[in-house]
């Protein structure tokens, strides 16, 4: 049977948009997928959420020819403070300090707004050959055999691919179609995010507060702004967020404090849900999945976007390594290779940022005081601020060769 393309990609975010931008640079040809029109995924109030592109991200964005423009519109990271605090008392004097200095390759990374990332990476496509986007698809049914894989759309289309990808989020219908169940809970806390001006220059800082009800980060934007990730209960988040400009800007400035000045919103304001959900695998026949559609963790640790990057990554350059060797693509054998590659990162990272929610969202004395403690003891320690820089920036373990900036 003929195929229609080499890859279907379900999905039209910002994974499956890299991940075809990828896959087109190595000569595989690709469909996206996209249940949504163009022009409200370049809607600038399309996600109010801002990205923190981990040095090996900016890498591979650099590679992949979307960095240099990308960079104009973005905010080095240049140094992070974390710390325990309560709303009105500010932070603990206790802290760990990160410094972009303390390694040799520069910021540890950059932030970047969902509004811009979003529309270059879509201009990119439209530039791009080797590509077709199809806007305004839905599937209706997929189904697979020993040759490839063939979607259904709502509309009667029909296609087929030799691989099917899945970068269709949290909820994935392309797991649930495929028989891959998820492991996860909710964490009864939503984030509330907005963007605000302030009247002192951030000087290129990120803030981690650990407050009671759950982390706050104040995150650095260009110019006088920051983007704000403030986690509250989920009933309470649900007030505030339900409140006036006013009233709402009332309830973050004892959480935010005074350290750059006064602060007004500076757009739209925003409220997501949290909770831990992860496949319980990753591949299955003529079926991959990536970002969120594999795993979707909590965000304190900024690094999401950072996570389906490196999936896509190790993904490309396994299918170009198979098909270089004269593999099937889309066998098992081979995505095997991918899950084997992500699964132990994946696993780690969210069972350490599922332990420090759990540990530090709470204000239970005795934990305050280790907390406190253990913030003191890593700020007298280079070696492991180094070391922690370093896993931030994306620069440890086994790098696909895009992470590395370099192609494949």
């Amino acid at each position: 049977m003929k195929f229609d393309t080499d890859i279907l990609i379900v999905g039209g975010g910002l994974n499956g948009t890299v991940l075809a931008l990828a896959l087109a640079q190595v000569g595989f040809e690709s469909i996206i997928l996209d249940t949504l029109p163009v022009d409200k995924r370049k809607h600038a109030a399309f996600d109010g959420r801002s990205y923190a592109v981990a040095l090996s991200s900016q890498r591979m964005l650099s590679t992949l020819g979307v960095w240099d423009v990308v960079r104009n519109k973005s905010q080095p990271i240049l140094d992070i403070t974390v710390s325990d605090g309560k709303p009105a008392e500010g932070a603990s004097p206790y802290f760990v300090h990160f410094d972009h200095c303390e390694i040799e390759e520069g910021p540890m990374g950059h932030m970047i707004e969902d509004r811009f990332l979003r529309r270059i990476l879509l201009d990119k496509l439209a530039a791009t050959d080797y590509v077709t986007h199809m806007a305004e698809a839905k599937v209706a049914h997929h189904e697979v055999d020993l040759a490839g894989a063939t979607v259904s759309l709502a509309d009667g289309r029909v296609l087929r691919s030799r691989i099917l990808v899945g970068c269709d989020g949290r909820q994935s219908a392309v797991a649930q179609r495929s028989g891959i169940r998820r492991t996860g809970w909710q964490y009864s806390q939503s984030s509330l995010v907005c963007a605000v001006e302030h009247e002192l220059p951030h000087q290129g800082s990120a803030h981690q507060l650990f407050m009671p009800a759950g982390p706050m980060a104040i995150l650095p934007l260009p110019g006088n702004r920051s983007s704000i990730v403030w986690t509250e209960r989920t009933k309470q988040a649900n007030v505030i967020n339900g409140l006036s400009s006013k009233e709402y800007l009332a309830c973050l400035r004892p959480c935010f404090g005074e350290f750059l000045g006064d602060v007004r919103l500076a757009g739209k304001r925003f409220i997501y849900p949290l909770g831990l959900s992860l496949a319980q695998s990753f591949i299955a026949d003529r079926v991959a999945l990536v970002g969120d559609a594999a795993h979707g963790i909590h965000p304190l640790a900024g690094q999401g976007l950072n996570l389906g990057l490196r999936d896509i990554a190790a993904l490309a350059e396994v299918l170009v390594q198979a098909a270089r060797r004269g593999q099937d693509i889309g066998s098992l054998t081979t995505l095997q290779s991918y899950q084997q590659w992500r699964r132990f990162d994946v696993a780690l990272l969210a069972a350490a940022t599922d332990g420090i929610n759990r540990i530090f969202s709470n204000n239970n004395l005795l934990m305050r005081g280790m907390r406190n403690l253990a913030l003191g003891v890593v700020n007298d320690k280079p070696s492991v601020r180094r070391t922690m820089i370093r896993q931030a920036a994306g620069l440890t373990g086994d790098l696909p060769l895009l992470m590395q900036g370099r192609a494949i």
